[in-house]
């Protein structure tokens, strides 16, 4: 399991994550920031900073916001633009 950045970052990108990221697996899309699953070892770092709270343990991501799971490599998460 990962991080997953969910919709209350679409259009918003504050980027405080990106910062406390230790393994910098968090991306900038078009239209929300992005959790690399492939980089990401789920130190939950992320979490507490993110001033929208959008971001989540995959496993307790709210339902309401599953189209946001981590993507199979190659394709690009939803809402990103």
């Amino acid at each position: 399991m990962t991080y997953v950045i969910a919709a209350p970052c679409v259009d918003v990108k504050d980027k405080a994550c990106l910062e406390e990221c230790p393994v910098d697996c968090i991306t900038e899309g078009p239209r929300a920031l992005l959790i690399d699953p492939e980089e990401c070892v789920d130190c939950g770092a992320c979490e507490p900073v993110c001033p929208v709270e959008a971001i989540f343990y995959e496993e307790e991501l709210p339902e309401e916001w599953a189209v946001h799971r981590a993507p199979l490599p190659g394709i690009s998460q939803a809402a990103t633009g």
